[in-house]
């Protein structure tokens, strides 16, 4: 690719990996703007945990996983996305929370900035959960991937009280 620009968006469509022409207001680009957003703000709470390179290795495989899952709804290819990558988030959202406190109230997001930037990111995940819930998809396809974001969202609540946690900060009750 000699250029980023092609014009070819310049009237408020643009093309899917299948081929497809969509508005740019679409559900499917809507939803994969979201991803989009969510992903780099992954990227930008992995930066803010420097120290804690298990929890960096974890959001780059889930970034990778995002971006399998933006794949299945920009091409017509055979799903790719699998259950297994629920399981393992239930996995370690049951692991980590076995070594936090027991909540007693509702939290302010907080814990440092590690730790507000994966609230940020899970108000994302939110918003890519609701906006799944308009795409044109088969559903199982749907099933999985708001299973997937509905888990996801769990694991970066687990995840955000953990960074906290781990730098001794305070949760903020309401």
């Amino acid at each position: 690719m000699s250029k980023i620009y092609t014009k070819k968006g310049d009237r408020g469509t643009t093309s899917l990996a299948s081929g497809k022409i969509v508005a740019k207001n679409s559900p499917e680009i809507e939803f994969l703007g979201c991803i989009d957003e969510l992903t780099s703000f992954l990227g930008l709470a992995a930066e803010a945990l420097s120290n804690q390179s298990e929890l960096i290795k974890k959001i780059r495989r889930i970034q990778r996983e995002l971006f399998a899952l933006t794949t299945q709804v920009a091409t017509d290819k055979q799903f790719i996305f699998e259950i297994q990558n629920i399981e393992l988030l239930e996995k370690e959202i049951d692991e980590i929370s076995k070594i936090l406190p027991p909540l007693k109230f509702f939290i302010l997001p907080s814990g440092g900035e590690g730790s507000a930037r994966l609230h940020v990111t899970r108000a994302i995940c939110r918003r890519s959960e609701r906006m799944a819930l308009q795409l044109n998809l088969t559903p199982e396809i749907r099933e999985i991937i708001i299973t997937y974001l509905n888990r996801l969202s769990d694991w970066l609540y687990i995840v955000a009280r953990y960074a906290a946690f781990l730098l001794k900060i305070k949760e903020i009750n309401l």
